[in-house]
Parts: C-alpha cells; structure tokens; sequence
C-alpha cells in the first residue's frame, strides 16, 4: 500500500513553467464578474464539445491521410529524446485535458451564495500598492492561469482569481492594451503548447474563455484555413513602443509579429534553424527584436522592412549550445544578456556583432532567468534549473562579482520575473511538488543591502 502511495505522488506534475508582473496600479480595484445564467452555461459547454468533436473529426481524418501516404512501409517518426514537453504527443494529451469541460455539472449560481461574502469583499479589492503577479501553474492534468495578490507594505500574498487554460503554459506577457478597444487595458497574452496564443482580460473574473485568440489550427471541412504558429509558443514580447504589436516565438523555428488591431500576423521571421525559446523587443527602439534560438545563436532585427527581414539581421553565435534567455541592459540599451543552457552568461555590444565583452559560468545547469535591477545600475540577478539564484555586480568591460548565492527551495527553477515597481523584488517558479513559487526581496540578503547600498 505504501509503494502504491509513493508511485502515486511520484506520478503527480506540479510547477510553474511561466511568471510575470503586472505594473501596480493599473488593475481595476473592484475587477468584474462574469455570472452565467444556466442557459448560458449550457451553450459554452455545448459550443466547446462541438469544437472539441470537430477537432477530433479533423485529427481523425488526418491521420487516415498520414496512414494512407506511409502505406510504403515507412514506420512513424519515433518520440525525440530531446522533446523535453513532449510535444510530439500533445495533441492527445491536450483533448484529454480540455475534453474535461464539457463534463462541468451545469448549476443555479444562486445555490452557491456564501454568508461570508461580505466578509470576503475586501480581499476582492484591489488596492493601488497591490501587485498582481501572474502565474501559469501546471499541476497534475490540469493548467491555470493563477492572479496573485502581492502587497509588500502589509506582507499578503495569495490567490485573487484564476483562469482554467486550455492546454500547458509556457509564457506569459503582460500588456497594457486592449485588442478588442485598441486603448489601455490589463490584459496579458499567453503561449502554450497548443499552437493558438489566447488573451485574457485580467480585469475579469470566472470567465471560461479568453478575450482573443492569436491564430487557427483551421479546419478543412468549413475552408477555414490554418494562419499563425503551427507548434508550440515557447516566448512572447510586447513591443511597449507600438502596443498594437505582439511578437511570438515557436518550436516551429519562425517567430511572428502579430497586428493586435487587426488580430493577422503582421511579419513572420523564419530565419532560423532550430526552435526560438527567447524574444525581446528593444526598451526604446521599436523596430529592434532581439532572439534567441536553440541553433546557438541570437538575433538582432530590425523590424521595418520585412522583405529583407530574413536575410539582413546581426548575429552572434555560441557553438555547441542552446540560448535559453535574452535580456536588454535597461541602463544601456546598447548591450544584452544571453543566458546557454550550459549554466554561461554572456554580455554583448550590439555595436560589436560576433563576441561578447565578457562571459561567465554562471550556473551548473540552465539559465532560467536574467534579472537587471532597473532601480539600481550594476545589480544582476541569475536563476537556474540547478535551483540557486545568485545576485551579481556587474558593469561593461569587466566579469562580475559574485554578491551572493541562495538555494530557493522550489527545486529546478523554471522562470522567474522581475517587479516593473521595486527593482530589488524578484518571483521565482519551480518544480518542488510541495513548494512551487517563492517572492523574494533581495535586500532581505544583508550582503546585498550593504552592496548597494539598499
């Protein structure tokens, strides 16, 4: 019985593959609730088994294609070692999961009034020294989007609400844009193993589905046709410059640059020889895309001329390995970070294509995160799937010091996101089973807030 037990808790999937902030002050204090009545209910769930039905028709029919052309004796392509989410066979996994939807008892809302509403109603709120932090959570067969609260001056933290997500997370992005008003909102975009980018208004509550949707898997038998990504969506930026302007990067090896006005694929990028794992739009020069690919290489393009945008880009190379972040020095936009997969930090002048100023071995696996405290010009924070996060001092000619060291506790650290309102306030995701995400205040280190003085 015990052996059972322990088969079972080693079966369970609990992390956070993807974090992001949301800038204090722009959430709604009082966000809106969406009440469906029976009826309404009903039609979602219906309409979303019709999709998944329609769906499953369309995989069916495919494969009845796919078996017909292999009927040479040619066997099927056998699972890659190196698909780490398995992405090959996702699409099974993923009908499983949302199929779950259309299994939703439909209810009175009115049956679920609690007495302690009212005792409830100022959690609700949303204050102006809140922070929302925004969480993609896996946990067993089941993804959420999961709003936290985090106020610092009264030490709360917890869950405001919650999306249920159709299929894995993988990033998140917040936007202060709106695609549906083209005005100011508190929306943020997510990328998921499914290929379809969904946003989602962080201004409302119990909602079953996204405000948009980036791209279509298309279906044959309507003649609607397949635009946008056709695997994974691994990064995404928002080009704070051009807020209409959303970039995508995907196993598929391309990366797109979505019209949010217009809901199309605006530029697609396709000059790459492996997946696209890390994107960053320049601070200040709209045009400018910073990439990072698992082909070793990172990219620096410039956005304006996008039939030349395939071919005229500035380059550096990291031989034998895989870039797994990219990072814009916010104090001199001239430079980058690059974080590899084997544990390096690399620091680069775009002005100087092909090597970097300096390098370090920074960490023993996977970088996972590269922090730049925008607060305080010289202060490098690094996280890795080793589990430490490690704060630096830096500068642009010489390797960085290493300040201080910290076992977080989360197990691997698979993201991790900076405050847009306290440089020295940091959250990290991981894969420990009973402790998934942590906030940390880096002044808490007292080495740290002697070195700078915080």
């Amino acid at each position: 019985m015990e052996e059972e037990q322990i088969e079972q808790d080693q079966a369970v999937v609990n992390f956070i593959p993807c974090i992001s902030f949301v800038k204090r002050g722009v959430a709604k204090e009082n966000p809106d609730k969406v009440t469906l009545t029976r009826e309404e209910l009903a039609r979602v769930i219906s309409s979303t088994k019709k999709e998944l039905d329609d769906e499953e028709n369309e995989d069916d029919d495919d494969e009845n294609d796919e078996n017909m052309d292999t009927s040479d004796g040619v066997e099927p392509q056998s699972r890659n070692p190196d698909d780490e989410f398995n992405f090959a066979d996702y699409d099974e996994e993923d009908a499983t999961q949302v199929a779950a939807v259309s299994d939703i008892a439909v209810v009175d809302p009115d049956e679920h009034i609690s007495d302690g509403e009212d005792s409830e109603a100022e959690d609700d709120l949303i204050k102006p020294t809140d922070n929302l932090l925004l969480v993609g959570h896996v946990d067993d067969d089941a993804s959420s989007l999961e709003v936290y609260v985090y106020n610092e001056e009264e030490n709360s933290f917890y869950v405001h609400h919650d999306f249920l997500l159709p299929s894995f997370p993988l990033c998140i992005e917040w936007m202060n844009y709106d695609p549906e008003s083209k005005d100011n909102g508190n929306m943020c975009a997510i990328g998921c193993i499914d290929p379809i980018i969904t946003i989602w208004d962080l201004d409302i509550q119990d909602t079953l589905e996204p405000a948009v949707k980036l791209g279509s898997k298309g279906k044959r038998k309507k003649g609607i046709e397949k635009f946008g990504h056709t695997d994974a969506v691994l990064d995404l930026s928002w080009n704070t410059n051009f807020p209409h302007i959303l970039a995508s990067g995907s196993v598929d090896q391309s990366v797109i640059l979505w019209d949010l006005d217009e809901l199309q694929p605006h530029t697609t990028i396709r000059a790459f020889q492996e997946k696209v794992q890390s994107i960053k739009f320049h601070p200040t020069e709209a045009q400018m895309l910073l990439t990072g690919s698992c082909d070793g290489t990172v990219k620096l393009f410039d956005c304006r001329d996008p039939s030349e945008i395939d071919t005229s880009f500035k380059q550096w190379s990291f031989t034998g390995t895989e870039v797994e972040r990219v990072y814009w020095n916010p104090h001199n936009t001239n430079y980058y970070f690059v974080g590899l997969n084997n544990g390096f930090i690399h620091y680069c002048d775009i002005r100087q294509e092909g090597n970097s100023i300096w390098n370090i071995q920074a960490h023993s696996d996977e970088i996972s995160g590269i922090l730049v405290n925008h607060m305080q010009d010289g202060m490098l924070t690094t996280t890795s799937a080793d589990g430490v996060l490690k704060v630096w001092r830096y500068n642009s000619s010489t390797a960085p010091t290493l300040i201080h060291e910290n076992e977080v506790g989360i197990g691997r650290i698979q993201c991790a996101d900076i405050s847009y309102d306290n440089g020295f306030t940091l959250a990290v995701g991981g894969d420990n089973k009973q402790k998934q995400l942590r906030v940390i205040d880096v002044r808490d280190f007292e080495v740290v807030k002697r070195q700078f003085n915080a």
